[in-house]
């Protein structure tokens, strides 16, 4: 039986105490060569609202946070909209000791660096990500067209990388983070740019909490923009926490 709060695993087999961080570590996730390896990690309600209020925060609880670690430990680049990021106020990743010390053994930088999504150079410069940013100073992925001024200004504070002429293009910039090394990305929304990364083909893992909640309202969905499509997708792991579910789907 397991004990009181712990996360049990259902898929690929019942165990019933398991640590989410080991089992995310586990996962072959073997980049192609002309990008990285694009994973998506995404919450929603039962009825489809991927926020309450404008945040996802409500949706969550002790096991999301655990599981929202645990994949975060993964990557080489956590990747946002700025929309997100200054919804959510973003700051630097938090990783646990063990974790970074995981993440050296596998040649990795022990945090992964943040990189924002932003035509228009959008991103709140007053976020402690910007402004407490750690030992390495987050990216800014942004388009031609930014504004010149604005530009200076996050130049001062980030390391802004140009993808695109009027908007972002989104398979040019993970091919440039491919070859300054990044093997494993993922992407925290917002919808938008999910929509972007579908419509793109480029998603090869699909992580999605489940709330056991009903939340009403008009959220949006956790991809908007993107042009209808059928891509069949391999249940390869679930995980449950009181309730809420963690689903990991990847390319079928």
């Amino acid at each position: 039986m397991a004990t009181f709060g712990a996360v049990r695993q259902l898929l690929p087999e019942p165990i019933d105490d398991v640590d989410p961080t080991a089992i995310h570590a586990a996962v072959d996730r073997t980049a192609p060569d002309e990008r990285p390896y694009v994973l998506a990690n995404m919450i929603e309600s039962v009825d489809g609202a991927a926020v309450v209020d404008g945040v996802s925060g409500g949706l969550g609880g002790d096991g999301d946070r655990m599981v929202f670690r645990a994949i975060r430990a993964v990557p080489d680049i956590v990747l946002v909209a700025a929309r997100t990021a200054n919804a959510e106020t973003y700051g630097p990743p938090k990783i646990s000791e063990a974790a970074q010390a995981a993440r050296r053994e596998r040649g990795q930088a022990p945090v992964p660096r943040l990189a924002v999504v932003t035509g228009q150079l959008s991103v709140d410069l007053s976020l402690s990500m910007f402004t407490d940013p750690g030992d390495q100073r987050p990216l800014v992925i942004t388009s031609a067209a930014a504004p010149t001024n604005r530009r200076d200004e996050v130049e001062a504070v980030a390391e802004v990388l140009v993808a695109g002429e009027t908007t972002v293009d989104l398979p040019d910039a993970l091919a440039q983070l491919r070859r300054r090394g990044a093997a494993v990305v993922l992407c925290e929304g917002g919808p938008s740019m999910n929509g972007g990364l579908v419509e793109a083909d480029l998603i090869d893992e699909w992580n999605i909490s489940l709330s056991p909640t009903l939340a009403g309202g008009d959220s949006r969905r956790i991809v908007s923009g993107a042009r209808p499509a059928l891509r069949h997708l391999a249940l390869a792991g679930v995980l449950e926490h009181e309730g809420m579910l963690f689903l990991r789907y990847v390319r079928g």
